[in-house]
Parts: structure tokens; sequence; C-alpha cells
């Protein structure tokens, strides 16, 4: 008779170089967030129209002043740049942490509890995979008015089901191995079990699906800017720079080409670091 045992699997996530790669992307990303004004080489809402449009640095004509160019109210485009990366990543983690304390907590009560309140749980869940949350984002940022307070929350409330799902699951896993009994038979709380013996050991799977947030909340945060029912300009998000852009896209194709770029190699870093993380902390049965 074969026993099956999961045990943990090969660290294969730090060799691989696309870790390292999107590890490198979301350092690079972090330290321009956290330092941006001492980065930026003007300021980012400064407008010089007798500057308008002017070339980045690889094209002929361009102004040593002015990196990556300006845009066509003449604001520094490396600076807004920058700017716009720290809003990018803010918001992404508050959404991932907004979403993440409402999908873990029912999650985890699901899971352990089983019951009614399991139900009550996958009744939630449905409900929650049932709205498009394009469409319900649009239609709460279009009634109650732009502010990046009320694009977290209405993001935060809208992506909580992934967590939900891999912390309910995960839980019923955990909640009868021979360490959660031994806590109930020391006379352990309900409460502390839950955040001393199973939270910690499924911890490694939520970073996981923390990451797929934070990428996913950047994503619908820069479409809905594009939409002008996100971050309210003069706020430069990397989204709002690309509809702004989009009127000189032939005659200046760089406008929109430097932030739809910048967009792109963030969520691509943040997926590859995801994807090492979840090799990092797989399981596999032997």
């Amino acid at each position: 008779m074969s026993t099956a045992a999961t045990v943990a699997g090969p660290k294969r996530g730090w060799r691989n170089a696309g870790t390292w790669i999107g590890a490198i992307i979301v350092g690079a990303a972090a330290f321009c967030a956290l330092f941006a004004p001492l980065l930026v080489p003007h300021d980012p809402f400064a407008q010089d129209l007798g500057k308008r449009l002017l070339v980045p640095f690889w094209m002929e004509g361009t102004d040593p002043q002015h990196l990556l160019g300006t845009d066509q109210l003449g604001r520094d485009y490396l600076a807004r740049l920058i700017y716009g990366c720290r809003i990018s990543m803010t918001i992404g983690v508050t959404v991932s942490i907004v979403s993440g304390l409402i999908g873990i907590t029912m999650g985890i009560l699901g899971g352990f509890m089983g019951g009614r309140v399991d139900d009550a749980v996958l009744f939630a869940i449905t409900t929650r995979l049932s709205l498009p949350v394009v469409l319900v984002a649009l239609a709460v940022v279009g009634l109650l008015g732009s502010s990046m307070t009320l694009l977290v929350l209405t993001l935060g409330l809208l992506l909580w089901d992934r967590f939900a799902v891999v912390a309910r699951s995960t839980t019923m896993q955990v909640r009868n191995l021979d360490f959660v009994s031994a806590a109930w038979c020391a006379g352990c709380s309900r409460f502390r079990i839950l955040t001393r013996e199973v939270l910690p050991n499924i911890a490694s799977h939520l970073v996981v699906v923390a990451t797929l947030e934070i990428a996913l909340a950047i994503l619908l945060e820069a479409a809905l800017s594009f939409l002008g029912l996100g971050v309210p300009p003069p706020l430069p998000s990397w989204g709002l720079m690309i509809s702004e852009a989009k009127d000189y896209m032939f005659f200046s194709p760089w406008v929109i080409m430097i932030p739809g770029v910048a967009l792109f190699v963030l969520v691509l870093g943040i997926n590859l670091l995801g994807d090492g993380l979840r090799d990092a902390f797989g399981t596999r049965e032997r």
C-alpha cells in the first residue's frame, strides 16, 4: 500500500532567469515609487508651453534637460513617468491589501468552519464572480466621481474572490492536520488557531495570489484612467498619460509609446516574479 505525502518541491523559482528579471523590474519600480521626489529632475506638474512635445534623447533635436522629452503641455515626461510609477505601485499594493483582508478572512472562515459558514462564503464568491469588474468599476466611479481613494476602495471590494478561493481551499487541506489537532488539545482558542497555525501555513500560496492581484489592479487602474474615470488629472497616471497622448500618436508616437512600454514592463515583471514565487513555494506529491 502506498501513501501520499506532500513535501516541499524543489526551489526552481530563484534558479530561473525570469524570476530574477521580474524581481529586478519590481525592485526598480518600488525604488522609484519610494524615492520619486528625489529622482525626478523637474516638477511633474509644471507646464511650459514653449517646450511642448520635445523629443526624447534617442531622437534628433532633443533637449538635454528633458531626457524623455515633454508632453503636449510642456511637462517633463521623465518626471511624470516616475510619479506615474509611484501611483501605479501605490494603487496595486493598496488594492491587494484591501482585497486580501476581505478574501483571506472569508476564505479561512469558510474553509475552517464548514457548514453554513462555508455555504455563505461560496454564495458570496459566486455572486462576486457574476459581476463584471470593469463595468461595475465604471458605474461606481462614474456615479460618485473619480478619486484615488474611491478607485482603491472600488477595486479592493471587487478583487477579493481569488484570495477567498485560494484561502478556502488551502485551509480545508490543513485544518485536519496534526498540528491543528494538537492546538485544539492544548486548549487554544479558534482565533489563535486560525492566526497562529492555519494562516502561516497557507501564506505562501497567498503571496503568489497577491502578485497577480497587484498586476491586475495596475491594469484596471490604467484602463479606467484611460477612459477618464480613474486617477483624476493632473496626477501623472500611466493610463491617463496614454489617454492624453492618443491625439498625438501619429505625429509624436513616443508620447504614447513611453507610458505604454512602462506599463507593459511593470506588469510583465510582476507576473514573472509571481511565477517564480509559485515555483519556489510550490508543493508536489511524492
